[in-house]
């Protein structure tokens, strides 16, 4: 018990330490700020302050940093730029109809490779195949698409000149 008593910095350090290693499993950062409390208080020790004002300072120091670095710390850690993932990097491509989408019934078209089922936005609107179109909404595996030209209204010729085939899909 001495020893300890004669060597309170070097005890302060390896619970810092110990903080500093077990916060790198949890990632948390609530051990971390144990730790420069803990560091708070080797520094007091090294001052020759009692062991009593030591341990107020670690706690003190130890409650601060919880309170006020730890919830900063952690919502820029945690946080980030806003990237659009999964459908909603669809939204504005561009894509191809390849069944008729017409207000009644769904139809397909190809996004970026692949072949979705497609409603049009506006209900009164033929979309044949062929046809341009741009994602403006992805609900469930649905692409709800706009015109990006003129559609042919009741005609069921494609807009794009060359003649449509399903095996242009694959």
């Amino acid at each position: 018990m001495d020893w300890l008593r004669d060597h309170l910095w070097e005890t302060w350090l390896a619970v810092a330490v110990l903080l500093g290693i077990a916060e790198m499993f949890s990632l948390d950062l609530f051990l971390a700020m144990l730790a420069i409390g803990a560091l708070a208080g080797m520094v007091t020790a090294l001052a020759g302050a009692p062991l009593v004002v030591q341990a107020l300072v670690a706690a003190g120091v130890s409650v601060a940093t919880l309170g006020f670095v730890r919830p900063t710390l952690a919502k820029r850690l945690h946080g980030g730029p806003d990237l659009p993932l999964f459908t909603d990097r669809l939204v504005g491509e561009s894509a191809i109809v390849t069944a008729e989408i017409s207000g009644h019934a769904p139809g397909r078209v190809r996004l970026s490779g692949e072949i979705w089922t497609a409603e049009a936005r506006d209900k009164d609107v033929l979309l044949t195949p062929g046809d341009p179109v741009e994602v403006v909404e992805i609900r469930g595996a649905t692409a709800i698409v706009a015109p990006t030209s003129p559609p042919a209204i009741g005609s069921g010729e494609p807009a794009d000149p060359t003649p449509y085939h399903p095996d242009n899909d694959r």
